[in-house]
């Protein structure tokens, strides 16, 4: 397919004007034209860009892309070594942050809830992006959460709250949303999950009795790019492999 055609379907897809975010969203480098093989990542790190490269990437679909708002726009160091590997293998770079997360099928919570059995009633925060809900059945407590996260992730959860807390209502929001935990608290319920935690947050789940649970930004956000990748890749018949470049955050 063509790359202005697949640019053209992801911003319709995803409603991107009508989300104010801190980077733009969208194609942010241009490569070839016609785009037969699609890399999927989460963040658009070098690693990423060698292995879409070893692939025979025509274009790279992430999550973090580049030119972030208060970021040094000048392409030295880390960011021309990154632009100039692309360009030198004319790989376009396609990034969707806020529409990413929020979108209620593709969306980083949206997916993120489907492997974790949550049962999305209702948005709030920014742009509505941030989500609560109830649990499934077969979770009660907070152990069982917190173990159901380690299984389905891969990954240790940090939480602050007694295992033994009843969990009947959830939010959640992927990635770097801990800002939201006073939001979420005001909404009455037993647990918030996100990727990452702050200081103040401990002290905040410690006093509210709302459970807080950091379960990682990249661990949180791998699968909604994974699945519009595969949905690209079913809809106009190209190759899609997703690429997954381990963070420890």
């Amino acid at each position: 397919m063509q790359l202005d055609e697949l640019e053209t379907y992801l911003n319709q897809l995803l409603d991107v004007a009508r989300f104010r975010d801190y980077c733009p969203n969208g194609l942010q480098v241009e490569g070839r034209s016609e785009v037969r093989k699609l890399v999927s990542g989460v963040t658009a790190s070098f690693d990423l860009l060698q292995a879409a490269v070893a692939v025979g990437a025509d274009a790279v679909l992430v999550h973090h892309g580049y030119f972030w708002r208060g970021e040094d726009q000048c392409l030295i160091g880390m960011k021309h070594r990154r632009v100039a590997l692309l360009m030198a293998h004319h790989i376009s770079l396609l990034a969707y942050h806020l529409p990413l997360d929020a979108h209620p099928e593709f969306g980083n919570n949206t997916q993120l809830a489907h492997r974790m059995g949550f049962i999305e009633t209702g948005r709030f925060g920014e742009q509505n992006i941030a989500v609560q809900g109830n649990l499934s059945s077969g979770i009660s407590t907070l152990q069982e959460l917190r173990l159901n996260i380690e299984y389905i992730l891969s990954r240790k959860p940090l939480v602050i709250g007694d295992d033994a807390k009843l969990i009947r209502r959830i939010a959640w929001c992927t990635g770097g949303a801990q800002d939201y935990f006073d939001e979420a608290i005001r909404l009455g319920v037993d647990a918030f999950l996100t990727g990452e935690i702050s200081e103040r947050n401990v002290h905040a789940a410690r006093e509210s009795g709302v459970a807080f649970i950091a379960a990682g930004h990249h661990a949180t956000e791998r699968y909604g790019v994974q699945e519009l990748g595969e949905l690209i890749s079913r809809k106009f018949g190209i190759s899609h492999q997703f690429i997954d470049i381990d963070s420890p955050v």
